[in-house]
């Protein structure tokens, strides 16, 4: 059985860091760089919520997440860790910029309800899911919404998650298609015509397409549940749901509870699982 661990390499990207460092004071103005993350929140918090009740079922009325622990990585202001917290989650935010982990402490502390759900950490996702460390097999759920299209490596990514997820735990991602129309809407227009998010917020290049982010998390020990197209109007500054995921979208995953068995490899060599892993998605 292969035995997944932290991979050598990083998620964090050091410019990413610089870029929403700038930002860790602006994550709780509704109206401002964050707004469109803001009402996103009328899609992907129901889209949690939802299928982890599916898995689950409801634990607590009024607290229907009461009992699961849930990891948000690069949770940036907690703008979707506090609603989760809100529905009875025991919520984890992690995040590599400090700044923004010291804005969404401030702002959780003005909130009774979340001081016992929700905790923050300024930790990248494989310092949490190092082997014999605190993460890892210990969440029901992994939240990485709109976070893929900012990492230096998914292979890393990846394989963190398989090993912080309990077996049969679910991996919520929202991010955006790479096609010439999200280039043209996510890029062009958003960031230097609408600056609907600030400029150089996103690197084209980072985009991943729903095949292939699925085929990645399926040769990694996930089974892939859904992926639904979401849209935004930034006229009514509200999302909703579509058929095409050609801009942006989300996707459900489920960790198998047992993964293939490998070969005789050295399970104690951390770049074993990696190699098996890129070996597996490109030639499977």
């Amino acid at each position: 059985m292969i035995r997944f661990r932290a991979a050598s390499k990083t998620t964090v990207d050091p410019n990413e860091v610089k870029r929403f460092q700038l930002l860790a004071n602006k994550w709780w103005n509704e109206q401002g760089d964050f707004a469109a993350l803001h009402s996103m929140n009328d899609l992907r918090v129901p889209f949690i919520r939802d299928n982890l009740l599916n898995a689950h079922g409801g634990r607590q009325p009024g607290k229907p997440l009461a009992g699961l622990r849930i990891l948000d990585v690069g949770c940036g202001g907690g703008l979707l860790t506090e609603p989760l917290g809100r529905l009875g989650a025991d919520v984890l935010g992690i995040d590599p910029v400090a700044d923004s982990i010291g804005t969404e402490e401030v702002h959780a502390w003005h909130d009774p309800d979340l001081r016992g759900n929700v905790r923050y950490r300024a930790n990248t996702l494989e310092e949490l899911s190092e082997k014999g460390g605190q993460g890892a097999g210990q969440f029901d759920a992994v939240v990485a919404s709109e976070v893929v299209e900012h990492l230096a490596d998914l292979e890393t990514f990846t394989l963190c998650c398989n090993q912080v997820l309990k077996p049969g735990g679910s991996l919520f991602i929202t991010t955006i298609n790479k096609t010439q129309l999200s280039y043209a809407l996510a890029i062009v227009a958003a960031e230097e015509v609408l600056r609907i998010v600030p400029s150089g917020t996103h690197d084209w290049d980072k985009f991943v397409s729903p095949v292939e982010l699925e085929r990645l998390l399926e040769s990694n020990g996930f089974h892939v549940e859904s992926i639904r197209g979401m849209l935004y109007n930034p006229l009514s500054r509200a999302w909703s749901w579509t058929e095409s995921t050609s801009i942006n979208y989300a996707l459900h995953a489920v960790k198998l509870e047992k993964e293939p068995n490998s070969d005789e490899d050295d399970p104690e060599d951390p770049t074993v699982v990696v190699a098996q892993a890129k070996a597996r998605r490109w030639y499977n």
